[in-house]
């Protein structure tokens, strides 16, 4: 049957507008409109009054390892459950991150999330954080895991993948790293640099190779100096890339965030970087191998000022741009739809609300609070959040 939307305040890239409708047939948007015209298509249709809500596509989360009390490396009953809470949250589609880990147990993780990606098209592929990080800008990652890439190994990983490994974050300082930065691209895989010392030149450098994501930027990476500007300010100055941000409050502060905005405007993209904790309560868990104390929200290290992930889900992230930190709406929503959809190269399924999109969707209070979620044309429950 087709579902008829009515009512809405529309929040896409492509504007705000209110009295918006659309239809969704199937998995898609059929048609969209403002004002009256909706009900020369009412016969037969579900109709959803929006009642003035705020309509938003579905999110998309470009970097997340959990939710929900579960890991996503540990299976993929405790994925599911994980993704469950975030798509409470308006997370229509995940691409599921795996901390370092050893060489067969990423490959298990991958075969895993490759099988799930062919019952599930809201998954949308892994991403590799590790083990090709900086072991002195490790964050919380097992240094034990860490090392230089290898190009048997990255044949091993892409391998056990199955096509599915869409994103990997490599620390371009390490021996063979510009090489594995290449290999992975001409693998079809989007590159980030992250967890590295590399400064503004080798950061220059990586993004010549290919590489057009910054993994969380301004954490596990040296910040912005007058003389020595770092990473950050060579993607600000890459049209190429985007840089993802973790608006949490605690990870940026609202001021450098918003900073982030202007000097990159529409290509942000917010991620949760969530851990297990997010969409759950304080207490202890397991990041991959080590151990994670959570008090107050944050997540950190156990037994120390390392912070390890966040607890963050993505209707917070939009909250906290919005609100906090001062981000036109448009352009906060653009940070959680239309800007990863085209990292991913799927903007012209994902990321807006248009005829021949795919049918996701979040409904919003005027505060921001999820109230109905649709992927794929279908409503979710919202019984995890």
């Amino acid at each position: 049957m087709t579902i008829l939307v009515h009512g809405a305040r529309k929040i896409d890239a492509d504007g705000a507008f209110d009295g918006y409708w659309l239809t969704i047939e199937g998995e898609t948007i059929t048609r969209v409109g403002t004002g009256q015209s909706w009900r020369d298509f009412a016969d037969d249709a579900r109709l959803v009054d929006a009642g003035g809500a705020i309509l938003t596509p579905g999110f998309i989360d470009l970097h997340g390892h959990g939710g929900g009390g579960h890991a996503y490396d540990n299976g993929v009953d405790e994925i599911s459950a994980a993704l469950a809470t975030h798509r409470a949250h308006g997370t229509t589609r995940s691409v599921i991150s795996l901390v370092a880990n050893p060489l067969e147990r990423l490959e298990q993780s991958l075969g895993v999330v490759a099988g799930l990606v062919e019952h599930d098209p809201l998954v949308l592929g892994t991403h590799l954080e590790g083990p090709f990080l900086s072991v002195e800008r490790r964050g919380a990652h097992n240094p034990a895991f860490l090392h230089a890439p290898d190009p048997a190994e990255i044949e091993s990983l892409l391998a056990a993948g199955r096509g599915t490994v869409r994103q990997i974050t490599i620390a371009p300082e390490l021996p063979g790293a510009l090489d594995a930065i290449g290999a992975f691209v001409d693998a079809g895989v989007i590159v980030a640099i992250g967890h590295t010392n590399a400064d503004y030149d080798l950061a220059r450098d990586a993004f010549e190779r290919g590489a057009r994501l910054l993994t969380h930027a301004f954490n596990a990476m040296p910040g912005i100096h007058h003389r020595s500007p770092g990473p950050v300010i060579a993607a600000f100055h890459d049209q190429r890339v985007t840089i993802e941000l973790v608006l949490d409050g605690n990870h940026v502060h609202p001021d450098v965030a918003a900073m982030t905005f202007r000097a990159a405007p529409g290509r942000v993209a917010l991620i949760t970087d969530a851990m297990a904790a997010a969409g759950s309560v304080d207490g202890n868990y397991r990041l991959g191998s080590l151990n994670v104390t959570v008090e107050g929200g944050i997540a950190m290290l156990s037994g120390t000022s390392t912070i390890a992930g966040s607890t963050l889900t993505q209707d917070s992230a939009l909250h906290c741009a919005v609100v906090t930190t001062g981000i036109e709406p448009v352009a906060a929503v653009e940070a959680l739809t239309a800007t990863p959809a085209r990292v991913l190269g799927l903007d012209d399924e994902l990321g807006y609300l248009r005829p021949g999109y795919a049918a996701d969707l979040v409904l919003l209070s005027p505060e921001w609070q999820v109230q109905r979620v649709w992927a794929a044309g279908t409503e979710l429950s919202l019984a995890t959040a």
